[in-house]
């Protein structure tokens, strides 16, 4: 009984990695490439040390962005960010209606509704998921009421 089981497994098995197979060939066939394409990238002491973007695929991910100016208002930061990953997103060959994922980082809850009031309408009519927290003790890094990445396609 167990090895009727086990050559039934196996054959489903060697049927989904045939089918995955067979996606990465068509997917390679149609320009996919595995290879990942940093963009913007920011050095430290002579180093690589982030990108403003990363490529893979037809898949965009856009760094953290914050707004590090007065004023501290969340709803001009939340401007301020937004209007950074739209930029990002254009240099890739995007844009914000084809944002997947987004997340949301404040350096205070009670910014929530303002930063909400901010943020709506910029992704078109289909908006994408997103994940919003406040962030621990020490807050977003530099001056920012928040801070977002977000995935997108190309």
């Amino acid at each position: 009984m167990k090895t009727g089981r086990r050559s039934v497994l196996k054959k489903m098995f060697a049927s989904a990695v045939g089918l995955t197979g067979l996606g990465l060939a068509a997917n390679a066939k149609n320009g996919f490439s595995k290879e990942k394409e940093a963009m913007n990238v920011t050095n430290f002491q002579n180093a690589p040390l982030f990108s403003g973007c990363t490529k893979f695929g037809n898949l965009i991910f856009v760094a953290g962005k914050g707004a590090h100016v007065a004023p501290f208002e969340i709803k001009a930061h939340t401007e301020i960010v937004l209007k950074a990953l739209e930029d990002e997103l254009i240099k890739a060959g995007s844009s914000m209606e084809k944002v997947l994922k987004v997340n949301v980082y404040l350096n205070d809850i009670a910014d929530y509704q303002g930063m909400n009031e901010a943020y709506k309408g910029h992704f078109g009519n289909q908006p994408p998921v997103r994940t919003t927290v406040a962030v621990a003790k020490g807050g977003v890094p530099g001056d920012s009421l928040v801070e977002m990445d977000c995935i997108a396609y190309i």
